[in-house]
């Protein structure tokens, strides 16, 4: 698959507010996708601190207001869907349990199988939002 393979067809980008997930956007839409963005909050406040330079965290409204901005600006269909239970109940459980058994945890693994590749798209299409293909910033 390419770039050209998408023209005429609709394409849900996962956007992060970051760069990496903004530019797929950017390079979908010139190359004649209808791209629509979608976004996993999964920050509800429920822990003290959190990192703010991470995808979990005190500062996830500041990332999420700057996709839609990204998504108003360039002018495509943007939603942002709550999965922070589910977040607390496969990524947190699994890092707290994990580290407390004196492993070394990988959310980020778990997360893009689980949730990102996984949970955000189909809440996309069991929202109505139809779509051809899912793409991300990720592994840009």
């Amino acid at each position: 698959m390419t770039l050209d393979d998408v023209k005429g067809k609709t394409v849900a980008v996962g956007l992060s507010g970051g760069v990496d997930s903004s530019v797929s956007a950017l390079a979908l839409k010139a190359r004649g996708a209808t791209v629509v963005g979608i976004t996993m909050k999964l920050w509800r406040g429920q822990y003290k601190g959190g990192a703010r330079d991470a995808c979990f965290g005190s500062g996830e409204s500041e990332d999420i207001a700057s996709a839609e901005a990204l998504a108003r600006k360039i002018g495509i269909e943007y939603r942002v869907f709550d999965c922070s239970a589910a977040y607390d109940e496969t990524i947190v459980r699994y890092f707290r349990e994990t580290y407390l058994a004196g492993k070394t945890p990988n959310p980020c693994v778990r997360c893009n199988a689980t949730m990102k590749f996984g949970l955000l798209p189909r809440l996309a299409r069991e929202s109505g939002l139809a779509f051809d293909f899912f793409a991300t910033g990720h592994y840009a």
